[in-house]
C-alpha cells in the first residue's frame, strides 16, 4: 500500500512536469495548426544554455533562466518570422520540414560543442525531501515542477483569454482571412506565439535539467512525451495539456507499480491509445480550424 500511494503521488507530480514540457507545443498547434518537431530540442537547448550561464557567467540559476529566456524568445521570434512564416501558407509539409531541420541542427550543434556526456543543472533544493510521511515522500524538484506547471498554465490561460494580445492571437487562429481583413498582422502574432512557446520551453528546460540528466539527443525523448501529453489532453488546449500530463504521468507510474519498471513507458502510451480510441480529438481539443 505504501508503494502504491508513493506511485500515485509521484505520478501526479511527474504529470506536472510533463504538462510544462508539452504546453508550448500545444500552443503552437492550437494557434497555427503546426506540429513543432523542434520543440524537444529547443527545450534541451534551453537546458544547456541555463547550465552554461549558471556555471560560467552568473551564480544564480534564476538569473541564468532569465538570460536564457531572452535568448530563446529572440531565437523563436526570428525562426518563426523568417523561416516558418515564409512557408506556412504553402501547406503543412513545408513548415513541418523546417521545424524538423531546426531540430537536427540543434541536436548536432549541441553534440559537437558538449559531447555525449550526461549533464544536469545542480540544485541542492532538488535533492531534499520537502515532504516526508509514513506513506510517501516528495522531493523538492518534483514539488517545484508541479507548482510551476500550475502557475504557468494559469498564466497562459489568463493571457490567451483575458488580454488584447490573447484575443488577437485567437482571432489569427480562428479565422485567418477575417483577421487580416480587420487589420491583424497574423504572421506577426504567429511569431509572438512562438516566442511565448519558447518561454515555456525555457522553464521546462530548467525543470527537466534540475530533475533528470540530459544529453544533446534528449530532445527526441521529450518531443515524444510532449506529443503524448498534447494528444491526450487535446491539440491546442492549454488546460487539456495539464490533464494530459497528469494522465500520462499517473499511467506510467502505476504501470511500473503493477507490471514492473520495464513497462513504465509502454503503459503510459497504451493509456494514450485507449483514450484516443474513445476521444480521437483528445479530451479537450481546441485545435486550429482549417
Amino acid at each position: 500500500m505504501q508503494l502504491l500511494i508513493q506511485s500515485i503521488v509521484t505520478g501526479i507530480l511527474l504529470g506536472g512536469l510533463y504538462a510544462i514540457i508539452g504546453v508550448g507545443m500545444s500552443i503552437i498547434f492550437g494557434i497555427m495548426g503546426l506540429t513543432n518537431i523542434a520543440h524537444g530540442n529547443l527545450m534541451i537547448l534551453s537546458s544547456f544554455l541555463i547550465m552554461v550561464f549558471s556555471t560560467q557567467f552568473v551564480d544564480s540559476i534564476i538569473i541564468a533562466l532569465l538570460i536564457t529566456m531572452v535568448c530563446m524568445v529572440i531565437l523563436g521570434f526570428l525562426f518563426q518570422k523568417f523561416l516558418v512564416n515564409a512557408v506556412i501558407d504553402k501547406g503543412d509539409e513545408p513548415a513541418l520540414l523546417v521545424t524538423f531541420g531546426l531540430s537536427i541542427i540543434i541536436q548536432n550543434v549541441l553534440d559537437l560543442i558538449f559531447g555525449a556526456d550526461a549533464r544536469s543543472i545542480a540544485s541542492d533544493f532538488a535533492q531534499v525531501n520537502v515532504v516526508s510521511t509514513k506513506y510517501f515522500s516528495i522531493s523538492g524538484a518534483y514539488l517545484a515542477n508541479f507548482i510551476v506547471a500550475i502557475l504557468v498554465i494559469a498564466a497562459l490561460t489568463l493571457i490567451i483569454r483575458g488580454t488584447y494580445l490573447g484575443r488577437a492571437i485567437r482571432s489569427a487562429s480562428d479565422n485567418t482571412k477575417a483577421a487580416e481583413l480587420m487589420g491583424v498582422n497574423t504572421k506577426l502574432y504567429y511569431a509572438i506565439t512562438m516566442a511565448i512557446a519558447m518561454l515555456t520551453a525555457c522553464i521546462a528546460g530548467l525543470l527537466v535539467g534540475n530533475t533528470f540528466v540530459f544529453y544533446p539527443y534528449s530532445g527526441t525523448q521529450y518531443l515524444i512525451i510532449a506529443f503524448g501529453v498534447v494528444v491526450i489532453g487535446g491539440m491546442g488546449s492549454i488546460v487539456g495539456t495539464m490533464l494530459g500530463g497528469l494522465i500520462l504521468g499517473l499511467g506510467q507510474l502505476l504501470g511500473a507499480y503493477f507490471f514492473g519498471t520495464g513497462a513504465q513507458i509502454l503503459s503510459g502510451y497504451i493509456i494514450m491509445l485507449v483514450l484516443l480510441t474513445i476521444r480521437p480529438a483528445g479530451l479537450l481539443s481546441n485545435a486550429k480550424r482549417k
